[in-house]
């Protein structure tokens, strides 16, 4: 006897087929070929920790120009001519960037940077607030 077809069934067969069309084009999982993120506030510093599992620390660029934050990762895997025992064997370029915008004035030359176990951690010292920082004060006539 046949198993009849419901609504649910033709829901699973539709996110099946969609599953398969974003393994084709071999889009990256999570955020879409960006960087995981996690900006931290303490008193005297920003701290932003990025997630860049797999990379070399000498294929991970990182800048900072003003309040913008710019990390940008790239690896690039290459394939052998003679792939041996494997039946298919696939390799690629990835690229992957995130800029940051830091609420408030920073001091770039005194940034530190660390990465440890595919954990990029950028501390940037905050400023401290002068008397310009209260804005400019104008008088009404």
């Amino acid at each position: 006897m046949m198993r009849r077809s419901t609504p649910f069934d033709d829901i699973e067969s539709f996110f099946d087929r969609m599953g398969q069309g974003f393994e084709e084009m071999r889009l990256p999982a999570g955020n879409w070929g960006g960087i995981d993120i996690d900006v931290a506030n303490y008193d005297t510093e920003y701290v932003v920790m990025a997630d860049l599992p797999g990379f070399d620390r000498e294929h991970i660029d990182l800048r900072l120009d003003e309040d913008l934050l710019t990390i940008r990762a790239e690896r690039h895997h290459e394939t052998d001519e003679d792939a041996g025992d494997y039946l298919q064997r696939e390799r690629r370029s990835e690229t992957l960037s995130r800029r940051v915008r830091l609420p408030e004035a920073i001091d770039v030359d005194g940034s530190t940077a660390t990465y440890t176990n595919g954990v990029l951690t950028v501390t940037v010292p905050q400023l401290e607030p002068t008397e310009d920082d209260d804005g400019h004060r104008i008088d009404i006539e």
